[in-house]
């Protein structure tokens, strides 16, 4: 009876202990100590990037092609997360949405952010059912559009600048503009050479940034040198498969780069690329 009563002890305490650390583990990986977390997650070939506000507020940019997503997310967040605030679709390419059902499924998503153009491709029709279903709030955004996530951050979406409906994908792609405090990141989807150049047509100032993820996965059919000299980044990412059959990024692209002396990061190379800032500094 004596061990019995030793041994229901030992249980106990053994239980407490690991409730303790579990509820610790949570308080210390939700401690952010005013820094902003920016995931450029490697999903393959595709996007995907994923941003935590220093007050906690989330939200995921593109899902990349497949439930791979699922997995990149679940280490950036806590373990006992299930929700994210704010889900974007830069355009409907699968390579851009093909990871959003699995989003939707396993996360609550408050509202979902996208440029309008038409879609009627299987992925599409299966994400319209679940936000209807989940009752996720679906909004058409355009420029001007500013979301404030709290704590001094903001996204403020620069194109398109008007109804997206009939557009091709590529073209009809969300530019956002992520600020906090002093630093800001350039996200441009898959937009091509010619978007670049009315966005610098439109207000070349509003366009540098500290870090800016190139169009289309470094294809030659985004990054011209002017785009890139109005950015003026510090660092560029390159969201890419590694050994991917388009030969993404492109020479041409990564040469540009290395005459504006912009340093690189690439998910094929690099893994998920992780860019902390506190305001002022970023830290990666």
């Amino acid at each position: 009876m004596q061990n019995s009563k030793i041994v229901f002890r030992k249980f106990f305490l053994g239980f407490f202990l690991a409730i303790t650390i579990f509820v610790w583990y949570g308080v210390w990986a939700e401690e952010r100590n005013g820094l902003m977390t920016v995931a450029f997650l490697d999903i393959g070939q595709g996007d995907a990037i994923f941003i935590e506000a220093p007050n906690g507020k989330q939200v995921l940019i593109d899902a990349g092609p497949n439930r791979q997503v699922l997995r990149e997310l679940s280490r950036q967040m806590v373990f006992y997360d299930r929700s994210i605030d704010i889900a974007i679709a830069t355009h409907p390419d699968s390579d851009h949405i093909g990871g959003f059902p699995a989003v939707l499924e396993t996360y609550a998503v408050d509202t979902m952010l996208v440029s309008g153009v038409e879609c009627k491709s299987s992925i599409c029709e299966k994400l319209d059912r679940l936000v209807e279903e989940r009752k996720i709030n679906e909004l058409n955004v355009t420029r001007g559009t500013i979301i404030d996530l709290g704590g001094g951050v903001f996204l403020e979406v620069l194109f398109p600048d008007r109804d997206a409906a009939n557009f091709e994908n590529n073209l009809s792609s969300l530019v956002i503009k992520l600020i906090y405090g002093n630093n800001s990141f350039l996200l441009t989807g898959d937009s091509p050479k010619e978007i670049e150049e009315y966005l610098v047509s439109l207000d070349a100032t509003n366009l540098d940034v500290d870090v800016l993820k190139l169009g289309h996965h470094g294809s030659k059919t985004s990054t011209t040198n002017s785009f890139l000299g109005f950015t003026s980044p510090e660092v560029a990412i390159i969201s890419a498969g590694k050994d991917n059959r388009y030969g993404h990024p492109h020479q041409e692209v990564l040469d540009i780069l290395e005459e504006f002396e912009v340093k690189v990061l690439r998910t094929d190379e690099d893994g998920t690329i992780v860019i902390k800032s506190d305001g002022s500094n970023l830290i990666y």
